[in-house]
């Protein structure tokens, strides 16, 4: 992999992770368009820490919150505490159903098929909850039982073309949450599965010949600017506005990624 290729694909990557619309989706379909080898799950997996660390440095407040909460016994229980409590509880769903299929995810669901199937399906499940769910709970009225749910909806997102940020956005929307609230959430709901998911695939990729250290290291830059500017935007975006936007783009490019597929124009 070249580091321009690298850099396009730290782009998508940024851009992707944090837009409801599969990073996995467009890291797959990218190169396929473009003549370039599938980057493989490793990458895929591994570049997440550019955004790990556009979305740490974006919530640093935040997170040093509920470390110093943590660190102390009369805060542990106030909000900041709870919510250091439900990263990890909503963590859990992930780290089991990654370890069970992951064979499965690096395989055969890595299909252009799959993906453009998941791109619909998901899509049209952000559509029901959008129209029927009430969109008035604030971040801080989350219980164990609402991050349990987000959590396995989070686990979903293993499937290509199904994407973290889309399925926990609307799971969280489902339980009543805010727009821009959900997306909070979730955002901050990545930062222990991407940093796991990464550090687990690190040493496959850095064996892998086919990425130089110079590559991987510009494609890492790329996504975390991208996605730093993506978090910025999307959450003053889900102050105002609806995820039907998302909802269109998906399912229009899960029909022409299946149409394409059909057609023997993309394998």
């Amino acid at each position: 992999m070249t580091i321009a290729q690298s850099i396009v694909l730290g782009i998508i990557q940024g851009l992707t992770e944090f837009l409801p619309v599969s990073s996995t989706a467009h890291l797959r379909i990218a190169p396929a368009l473009l003549g370039w080898p599938d980057s493989g799950a490793a990458f895929t997996a591994v570049i997440q820490l550019g955004t790990l660390l556009a979305v740490i440095l974006f919530f640093l407040r935040d997170l040093v919150g509920m470390v110093t909460a943590l660190a102390d016994p009369n805060r542990r229980r106030g909000p900041e505490g709870r919510m250091a409590l439900y990263l990890v509880v909503g963590t859990v769903p992930i780290g089991i159903a990654g370890v069970i299929f992951k064979h499965a995810v690096e395989g055969p669901l890595r299909t252009l098929a799959v993906i453009g199937t998941s791109l619909i399906v998901v899509g049209l499940v952000m559509a029901l909850v959008e129209r029927l769910a009430r969109h008035e709970r604030a971040m801080d009225s989350l219980s164990l039982r609402d991050v349990l749910i987000i959590g396995l909806g989070q686990a979903l997102a293993l499937v290509p073309g199904v994407s973290r940020s889309g399925i926990t956005l609307a799971f969280a929307m489902a339980i009543g949450l805010r727009r821009d609230a959900a997306a909070r959430f979730s955002f901050l709901l990545s930062i222990p599965a991407v940093a796991a998911a990464a550090v687990f695939e690190l040493p496959t990729l850095l064996h892998n010949r086919d990425v130089g250290i110079s590559a991987f290291l510009a494609g890492l830059a790329a996504a975390a600017v991208s996605g730093y500017l993506c978090i910025r935007w999307l959450l003053r975006f889900l102050r105002t506005r609806t995820t039907y936007s998302f909802v269109i783009y998906r399912v229009a490019l899960g029909l022409l990624l299946l149409a394409a597929v059909l057609a023997g124009k993309l394998g």
